[in-house]
């Protein structure tokens, strides 16, 4: 949404950016029958709680999520996915399940599609495999996890267990979990891929101490995806791997968009920059994923939450505008000066 309106509305409303969002779109759709949009956004006052309700009326309007192609076959995915690390695994805690899936159908309202998981998270797949039952608005859902053992048979038996735990006959995309017995694992993977039996195929790491590896392993292998971390406070991949990923062709998934949450950690009580109203970004977690997402070469990331109002922010990352080259230097500056 321009953001000359948000002070305007702001002045009289104490409401979420996605009513804001909303509230814009109805707004020009008046304003082309010639209404006064003052005198609309006044009459709006009585509708705030009603719109919060009502998640379809926030995305239709004139935004569409940022969407970048896989290199391999041009398919197109959201910029901003979900991790599942930690928060997925409540095992049969019903409260929390219960909260989960509310965060769930709101990562699917509001155009949401990667959704990664590992046999290392616990019981992620399982309760994400439950909870996809119950949730609609899912046509969208690209599921991906990964391989986490030794072994060819065991390699198999492991991604067998996970389509049944997650309820995926295919999987969008099977990784090997952080380059563990690689070499046999990438065999099996590419005769599952010749079978149908997985989509793309992929290779992960979340440790730095492993990027001279996965650069060999990328220069030599047809991967189509490869995840790593990457953050506005962590750009190492930035010298060889981004550079060796756009070169190749190879789609990224990017892990621990917020460090952890060290990130927010070093903002705390620090002001978001006004200018960051020109990428339509209106919370410092999208400040950071915007950052992440903005790179030519990063395609998604998958920060984990298992909070509603966090899932909706980060979702929120999603639209809009990103920052260009000159906009992320910026970012990097004024991060850096706090």
């Amino acid at each position: 949404m321009p953001g000359a309106l948000r002070p305007e509305i702001n002045q009289w409303l104490k409401i979420t950016k996605w009513e804001l969002i909303a509230i814009y779109g109805l707004g020009r759709m008046i304003e082309k029958q010639n209404f006064d949009r003052r005198s609309f956004l006044k009459s709006m006052l009585g509708f705030g709680s009603t719109l919060a309700l009502m998640p379809q009326l926030v995305f239709a309007t004139e935004q569409s999520a940022i969407k970048k192609k896989i290199p391999s076959s041009g398919e197109p995915l959201p910029v901003i996915g979900m991790g599942s690390w930690q928060t997925f695994d409540v095992s049969d805690d019903a409260p929390e399940r219960t909260s989960l899936l509310k965060v769930l159908q709101a990562f699917f309202d509001r155009g949401g599609a990667v959704i990664d998981s590992s046999p290392m998270y616990g019981s992620s797949e399982q309760v994400i495999g439950d909870l996809l039952k119950k949730v609609s608005n899912k046509q969208a859902l690209f599921a991906a996890t990964k391989v986490w053992t030794r072994g060819r048979k065991r390699g198999i038996a492991q991604m067998q267990r996970s389509m049944q735990l997650m309820g995926v006959e295919v999987f969008d995309l099977m990784q090997i979990h952080n380059l563990v017995d690689w070499e046999t694992h990438l065999e099996t993977l590419k005769a599952w891929k010749a079978e149908g039996k997985v989509r793309y195929i992929g290779i992960t790491t979340s440790h730095g101490r492993a990027h001279g590896e996965l650069e060999q392993i990328l220069q030599n292998e047809p991967f189509d995806f490869v995840q790593f971390t990457y953050s506005i406070a962590n750009r190492d991949v930035e010298k060889r791997l981004l550079p060796l990923v756009a070169e190749r062709g190879i789609a990224t998934l990017i892990n621990r968009p917020y460090q952890g949450g060290g990130l927010f950690r070093r903002v705390k009580g620090k002001p978001l920059p006004p200018w960051a109203a020109d990428f339509d970004c209106a919370s410092w977690g999208q400040f950071f994923l915007k950052f992440a997402v903005s790179h030519p070469a990063a395609t998604c990331a998958i920060p984990a939450t298992s909070k509603l109002r966090h899932m909706i922010d980060n979702m929120g990352a999603g639209f809009g505008r990103l920052p260009d080259a000159a906009t992320r230097q910026k970012m990097i500056a004024y991060y850096e000066s706090l």
